[in-house]
């Protein structure tokens, strides 16, 4: 069996002739022609593929013949077809869609003269949709149309990687999910994944040549900003989180910094040059040698919880940042902003959904810079520690908390590539530092370490 065998079977079951079909269908004789003769043959989801099966659909209907539809015809032309989707991507999105979706099946498949278990087997991969691009524009159709709450939007924006305020246009909702169910998997990663591999792929020795931090030199010449200033907008908050660093970077005072805000990150994020030039007023600040106190907003989408870290991580290693939390915050109305250093303040306000519209103040007034400083300091004592990061200079309490914790009870597993450095004896150990070439400097703190773990072994 091929198409233009399987079409001449149709047209001899319909008793119609190349000029009748071509009537119903909409395509020329010569185009009828050409399928028959096997010259041509047409790709699925292509426009004439579709007016062929209506054409046929069309005829049988006329002539009552109620096992002729739509869906028969599209499984028995789907093997001889041109195809240009991958259909095992679009059966794993559709699975996906499925299990995520609040989506009714029997509605589904009502809405696409489906039977429920044809829809099954398609989820399932053991049928494949004879048109699959139509397919998927109709499920779009079918999601768009039942999908309107606030909610089911977000997790579909999450789903596909698309921004949800997108999907106010309707037809714009339509296309990127039907573009995301044709090519979508496999394509599109989650922030999990993509957060994952840049953390696999993280090399603080390579961050720290990129910004320079080792090269950086604090300036000394004052940064010139009003004693006061309001900033308005998503693009001027912007302004106002660098001019904050500046001012601090550039100020003499060395007062540690306290800073907290549950501003969405995302807006603030497209503008591609911004990271870069936080992340180097932050890294000036850090070179500076303030110590900072960040309180985190965990409050937050997935997405963004991915994004913030993907900043964060990396200056958690300087040690210089003590990160904190706040506990049951769940405030989906109100976005607050405030950032408080020796020398100046910042702080903000705006409405939820309404990050466009926000106000932000920076000050060096020293009156308000103490009451936003009181502010800050409250907001602290009302902060949990996120984690705790130990320097240098806190090894020995590192080993302590350590020492204490194999104490307590409860079950533990650790999973190594290779037997700890406390396995080997003291003469091989030696024989390879001195392999190495390693000062006594150098020794000495690699052998203090291998005791540590030692004593915290007999513990255990």
């Amino acid at each position: 069996m091929d198409f233009k065998k399987l079409l001449d079977d149709y047209m001899k079951q319909l008793d119609c002739t190349a000029k009748d079909l071509a009537e119903k269908s909409g395509l020329s004789a010569a185009t009828i022609s050409r399928y028959r003769s096997g010259d041509r043959i047409p790709e699925d989801g292509s426009e004439n593929f579709d007016r062929l099966i209506n054409g046929i659909v069309s005829i049988a209907e006329s002539q009552k013949i109620p096992d002729i539809t739509v869906q028969s015809v599209s499984e028995a032309f789907s093997p001889y077809v041109k195809s240009n989707v991958d259909i095992a991507h679009l059966q794993k999105n559709f699975h996906t869609l499925l299990t995520i979706v609040p989506i009714n099946i029997s509605d589904l498949a009502h809405f696409l003269n489906f039977d429920p278990s044809y829809i099954s087997r398609i989820r399932n991969g053991q049928r494949q949709p004879a048109n699959p691009t139509e397919f998927s524009r109709k499920i779009s159709i079918f999601v768009a149309k039942h999908c309107q709450s606030m909610e089911q939007k977000v997790v579909i924006s999450r789903l596909i990687n698309y921004p949800v305020e997108e999907f106010s246009n309707y037809t714009e909702f339509q296309n990127r999910l039907t573009d995301w169910l044709l090519a979508g998997a496999g394509a599109v990663k989650d922030s999990m994944t993509v957060f994952l591999e840049k953390l696999d792929e993280f090399n603080l020795d390579e961050y720290i040549r990129v910004i320079h931090f080792d090269k950086l030199k604090v300036p000394s010449v004052p940064f010139q900003i009003p004693f006061s200033k309001t900033y308005w907008g998503i693009d001027e908050m912007m302004e106002s989180d660098l001019d904050f660093l500046k001012t601090t970077v550039l100020s003499k005072s060395t007062s540690p910094v306290i800073m907290y805000s549950d501003m969405p990150m995302k807006e603030m994020a497209k503008d591609p040059e911004f990271p870069k030039k936080w992340m180097f007023g932050m890294a000036m600040m850090l070179k500076k040698g303030l110590h900072l106190y960040q309180i985190h907003n965990i409050d937050r989408s997935f997405d963004e919880m991915m994004l913030g870290l993907e900043s964060w991580i990396p200056m958690y290693m300087t040690g210089q940042i003590s990160p904190y939390y706040l506990k049951n915050v769940q405030n989906n109305t109100f976005l607050h902003l405030l950032k408080v250093s020796g020398s100046v303040a910042l702080s903000g306000e705006a409405i939820a959904g309404c990050h466009a519209d926000g106000k932000y103040y920076l000050t060096k007034s020293k009156r308000e810079v103490e009451y936003y400083q009181k502010r800050a300091d409250d907001l602290l004592k009302n902060a949990y520690p996120l984690m705790d990061i130990y320097r240098n200079e806190r090894e020995t309490e590192l080993n302590t908390f350590l020492i204490a914790d194999t104490r307590k009870t409860g079950k533990r597993r650790g999973i190594r590539s290779t037997l700890p450095l406390y396995t080997i004896s003291e003469e091989l150990l030696e024989q390879i530092l001195t392999r190495h070439g390693m000062d006594s400097g150098q020794k000495q703190r690699i052998r203090k370490h291998v005791k540590a773990q030692s004593s915290r072994r007999n513990f255990s």
